[in-house]
């Protein structure tokens, strides 16, 4: 059966990254892998076409394939827009309109590069996390919100955490059905001594839990797993955690790896239908100068392949071949260090593209 996917290049240096992720993905083609790429416009791109972020056009085309490969949204110009009409907009409308609940961020670190990061190389070499974070509930989408002024006429904000039981059975048995995959070790982060949402969370995982006996369970309250993070991050294996921990989470655990231009994300739905992107933005100051590093977005790939099609063998080759080329010493301006050979960013998919 052949592969639809829907192609979103995006804003800034989407149209770059993108184009070498497609150039990896048609060395498979070639090979005979059946896939269709249809290309439509997000964020500031199909504002400047249609007059709105995610446009019935692009609608269309994501609703009919079996995923979406995006590469990044947004620019300066767009900042006066009404706040509908922004380009991060389109995201938060495709995330929903798709129903994509959770949000895989993995954070490796190759052994080449461990000197980008900030950390002792020793504490960081070989780094390999999942955060599975919960992307269409808690505290973010809970009613009601807003602002008032209270019973002594001062004015406050207010948000409301909440999560349904089948929300966190869902986002649970991904994160268990990704640990089986994996080392079977999954660590739920919670702050259960403090918000009962939370410690109903845990509850229901600790529930969940009884389906997947091979899986060593363990509970971390959010401070503390922020400390282990920088502390000891090679602890962890698999971490699943609600939609505001998540995000602060996933991005402080990106750091670790040295360059967000190295991170690929997937968000899935309940089908495993996913929307793949690179977890950096659209970097402006360098769009259209051929500088970008296409990494994250072409291991974007390789996890729509290895999530959506179960094509683990796929995933893996592209995989393989970004380490072939990073032991090789190509870099990009991102991750370059002395002594490497820096390349650009249609020169990175040139190596990788060669590297199959």
């Amino acid at each position: 059966m052949t592969m639809k996917i829907a192609v979103l290049p995006g804003d800034g240096i989407g149209p770059e990254i993108i184009a070498q992720a497609l150039r990896v993905l048609d060395v498979l083609k070639k090979e005979g892998m059946p896939m269709e790429f249809t290309e439509a416009p997000l964020g500031g791109q199909a504002y400047d076409q249609y007059g709105a972020p995610y446009p019935e056009f692009t609608q269309k085309i994501c609703r009919e394939a079996d995923a979406v490969l995006l590469g990044a949204v947004g620019g300066p110009q767009y900042d006066t827009l009404d706040r509908p009409l922004r380009p991060e907009r389109g995201l938060l409308a495709i995330r929903k309109d798709l129903g994509l609940f959770a949000n895989l961020r993995p954070a490796v670190l190759y052994p080449e590069l461990a000197n980008a990061s900030t950390l002792k190389p020793e504490v960081v070499a070989g780094l390999d996390i999942m955060i599975v974070r919960e992307l269409t509930g808690d505290v973010y989408f809970g009613q009601p919100r807003g602002m008032r002024t209270n019973e002594k006429g001062e004015r406050e904000g207010f948000n409301t955490m909440v999560y349904s039981e089948s929300e966190v059975r869902r986002i649970a048995h991904v994160a268990f059905g990704i640990a089986m995959k994996r080392n079977k070790k999954l660590c739920s982060v919670d702050k259960a001594n403090v918000l009962e949402t939370t410690e109903f969370w845990k509850e229901i995982v600790i529930d969940v839990a009884k389906e997947y006996p091979e899986v060593e369970l363990s509970h971390m309250y959010v401070d503390n797993a922020a400390m282990q993070l920088i502390r000891n991050p090679k602890q962890f294996d698999v971490m699943v955690t609600g939609n505001i921990f998540g995000d602060i989470l996933s991005d402080e655990a990106s750091m670790l790896t040295g360059s967000i231009g190295m991170l690929a994300s997937a968000s899935l739905n309940e089908t495993k239908k996913g929307l793949y992107e690179p977890s950096h933005g659209s970097a402006p100051d360098i769009a259209g100068k051929n500088l970008a590093n296409p990494i994250a977005t072409i291991l974007s790939a390789a996890m729509m392949l290895r999530y959506t099609f179960d094509n683990e063998a796929a995933a893996t080759r592209i995989e393989n071949a970004v380490k072939k080329v990073l032991a090789a010493g190509y870099r990009t301006g991102d991750i370059y260090e002395a002594g490497m050979n820096r390349v650009s960013c249609s020169e990175m998919g040139d190596q990788i593209v060669a590297a199959m």
